[in-house]
């Protein structure tokens, strides 16, 4: 009998904001073209369609079975643990879905956030004399907040200055305070890396604080680390189906 791969639905937040589905089908785009053998939906918590919901009884009405949901989050906030499931839930019976972990952290997230950061500018050449804002959109749950204040220690020991992290809602520091300790540790350069995954109200709050950096790295959006994170999140997801089947 011929198993085929359980669909990929990854689901984004949305946004009123048109750059935001917009770089979220072009992240989408670039996973189909990595993995063609996968089928790729989207579906959207919110502001955007098609809704998760929507996308989940479609899947079902055509046949499929099996749906690995692929939180777009780069940390275990509320959404990963709590509307996420909600929704899933509310699937129809016949879909057997596994949720997948969010995408961060991740080697591969650092690598994009630099790639970004040369794209804006910078070269390896100044990594030893500037500064970097891990700049991330904020949260109320303390283990997202641990996990980003961690992901800026791990950032650090790879030669940079510096890495500050901050946040711009829910935590403290903002973006802009986190440029001026950078400046008065004595950083030649101050750079901000937006982690997040697409533009939107709070990476443009993001980019406003970054008005006294000598640097502005792009939003990580479609680029090819996040991608493979995408599709190593999805075959992790799977893993335990495919070992059923050959057992």
């Amino acid at each position: 009998m011929r198993h085929s791969k359980p669909v990929l639905l990854v689901i984004a937040h949305g946004s009123r904001d048109p750059r935001h589905a917009a770089t979220v089908h072009a992240l989408v785009r670039r996973v189909r073209s990595l993995r063609p053998d996968v089928r790729v939906e989207t579906g959207f918590l919110d502001f955007n369609i098609p809704s998760v919901q929507g996308v989940l009884e479609s899947l079902a009405a055509e046949g499929v079975r099996e749906v690995v949901a692929l939180p777009l989050l780069l940390t275990r906030a509320f959404h990963a643990k709590a509307d996420i499931p909600a929704v899933l839930r509310d699937a129809p019976p016949p879909l057997r879905i596994r949720q997948a972990e969010v995408l961060g952290p991740s080697p591969l997230l650092l690598s994009a956030l630099e790639r970004r950061l040369y794209e804006a500018g910078l070269t390896p050449a100044d990594k030893s004399s500037t500064g970097v804002v891990l700049a991330s959109a904020g949260s109320t749950d303390p283990e997202a907040i641990a996990v980003i204040a961690e992901i800026a220690r791990e950032w650090r020991h790879t030669g940079w200055c510096a890495v500050r992290p901050a946040f711009a809602s829910a935590s403290l520091p903002r973006t802009e305070d986190a440029v001026r300790k950078l400046r008065a540790l004595g950083c030649a350069k101050v750079a901000v890396a937006p982690y997040v995954l697409a533009p939107g109200f709070l990476p443009d709050r993001i980019a406003r604080g970054a008005a006294e950096a000598d640097v502005l790295a792009d939003v990580l959006g479609p680029a090819p680390e996040v991608a493979r994170v995408l599709l190593e999140r999805y075959d992790a997801a799977r893993t335990p189906e495919l070992a059923a089947v050959s057992a």
